[in-house]
């Protein structure tokens, strides 16, 4: 597709010539995305639903230079390289292409979160940048507008783009391009009295061996239990979207769990199986079953890497923390509650 339709109402903003600065945190599915029907446009085979979490920011500043040939790029002050960059700069020529400009970018960004160790380092990344590049070259988009451009970097940042809970619509796989493109978009998902937090175990921050993108593309292709766990997962999310609704956190745990194991499943059965959890997951697994059993209603997700992440009340997180921390000796265990929404940070708001 040529750009995103325009929104009705709304004027481009001018451009911010003296660059535009965003901040981001990262979000973890709790019911999953996994599998793109398009590759160029980003489109899911299914809706997915997940948490932004209030720590692992990501800052990052775009500034416009007219004199420069290429875009720079740097990622915690080093220049980044090989397909990172390629990343950014498609992304960027995209927002110049849908802004009307030819003049390439200067990029600086910071991130506090482990890069490809299934954290969600991308989904904070991009909602960031596509935030902070909407604001530098004027497009003047609205929320549901960044949502959909932040899906173009990486499919999970349209759900960073929103606070707290977010549903991100796969969209109609019948349309043209550019309805299938208007109709994947991420949304806030309201929530009824629940004070929830998220315990993150890090039990390996280093790049996994199989890209999120390769064990996508594999899963999809080759996996017999792909398909009925895609069936499955509308169903969870119809579930889950009533429980969030009542406030209701045994069950929204007890289905994000169920949603994880079985997307771990299909990865399991692809040919070759893609396996990313290791000794050390499954140690956290059974220690959250073991809470679970002494009466706390903790449950574990994992996205494509071996870290958990343990869904619980707010007021057992410290005791829950300190279960994992005894399973995961010398790890680091974080503890996130909901967070905010993608933002411009300073004088670019």
């Amino acid at each position: 597709m040529s750009g995103e339709l325009p929104v009705p109402g709304r004027r481009p903003r001018e451009r911010c010539d003296g660059g535009a600065t965003a901040v981001a945190h990262p979000n973890i599915a709790l019911i999953k995305y996994w599998g793109k029907r398009d590759e160029r446009l980003f489109l899911p085979w299914t809706d997915s639903l997940s948490m932004t979490l209030d720590i692992f920011p990501t800052t990052t500043r775009v500034r416009l230079d007219a004199a420069a040939g290429q875009d720079t790029v740097t990622l915690d002050g080093v220049p980044a390289y090989g397909q990172t960059l390629r990343r950014v700069t498609a992304f960027l020529g995209l927002v110049r292409e849908r802004a009307g400009l030819r003049q390439r970018a200067v990029v600086q960004s910071r991130n506090t979160v482990p890069t490809g160790a299934g954290l969600a380092s991308s989904a904070g990344g991009f909602a960031a940048l596509a935030v902070a590049a909407a604001a530098a070259y004027g497009l003047g988009l609205d929320a549901r507008g960044l949502s959909r451009l932040a899906r173009r970097g990486s499919g999970s940042a349209s759900r960073s783009v929103f606070g707290g809970f977010a549903l991100w619509h796969a969209g109609d796989a019948a349309g043209t391009d550019a309805e299938a493109d208007l109709a994947s978009y991420a949304e806030p998902v309201p929530t009824a009295g629940l004070d929830a937090a998220l315990v993150v175990a890090v039990l390996d921050a280093g790049p996994k061996e199989v890209s999120s993108r390769a064990a996508m593309r594999r899963t999809v292709a080759t996996s017999p239990l792909y398909r009925p766990w895609a069936r499955s997962s509308g169903e969870d999310l119809a579930e889950m979207r009533a429980a969030l609704l009542r406030g209701d956190l045994p069950a929204v745990g007890e289905i994000a769990e169920r949603n994880a194991l079985g997307m771990h499943a299909t990865m399991l059965a692809a040919r070759p199986a893609v396996r990313y959890l290791s000794p050390a997951t499954l140690t956290v697994l059974d220690s959250v079953l073991q809470l679970r059993r002494e009466g706390v209603a903790a449950y574990a997700t994992m996205d494509a890497g071996p870290n958990v992440k343990v869904l619980c009340a707010r007021a057992d997180a410290q005791r829950v923390a300190g279960v994992v921390r005894a399973a995961a000796p010398g790890r680091a265990v974080h503890i996130a509650g909901p967070g905010p929404g993608a933002r411009l940070t300073g004088g670019d708001r």
